[in-house]
């Protein structure tokens, strides 16, 4: 009854995901891992949607590291939009998922570069795998939107 018990508090941490389900390929009948990819809207610049892929391995403890981000501007992006975020070097992490039950997350960061007009967006996870941390960048620039050329000394 325990091991019962167990086994679905880690399914359950296992299975939960933030963001929207868009697709699932099939690594193979050799293979219980998928390709999971999930959107992600940026709840405070709205206009900003990001497509993650990532590994998802059924049964296991932990999935793997790898990741990809692609991030498009989709809507509207305004000054009143790039002054509500965090402006600061590092960011401010605008997503995060468990990958594991080993404290492994994934988490994709936020990152304004004012001198160019553009929004970043870091996937990363926080456990080292194969002696590195895995990573991915996509940029949103600004130009063509209401928030390009409207950067005052608030913004910078």
């Amino acid at each position: 009854m325990k091991k019962r018990l167990l086994a679905t508090g880690l399914a359950t941490l296992l299975a939960g995901c933030g963001g929207d389900n868009v697709g699932d390929v099939s690594l193979g009948i050799f293979t219980l891992k998928d390709i999971k990819i999930s959107s992600l809207q940026d709840e405070v610049v709205t206009g900003v949607t990001c497509h993650i892929a990532s590994i998802e391995a059924n049964l296991s403890l932990s999935d793997p590291s790898d990741s990809s981000i692609s991030c498009r501007q989709t809507g509207d992006i305004t000054p009143e939009m790039i002054a509500k975020i965090d402006k600061s070097s590092s960011g401010e992490v605008v997503f995060k998922k468990s990958k594991s039950i080993f404290f492994k997350t994934m988490k994709v960061r936020r990152i304004y570069d004012p001198k160019n007009q553009t929004l970043l967006y870091l996937s990363y996870t926080t456990k080292e795998t194969e002696g590195s941390f895995k990573h991915s960048l996509s940029t949103v620039p600004l130009w063509g939107t209401q928030a390009y050329g409207a950067v005052t000394e608030e913004t910078k």
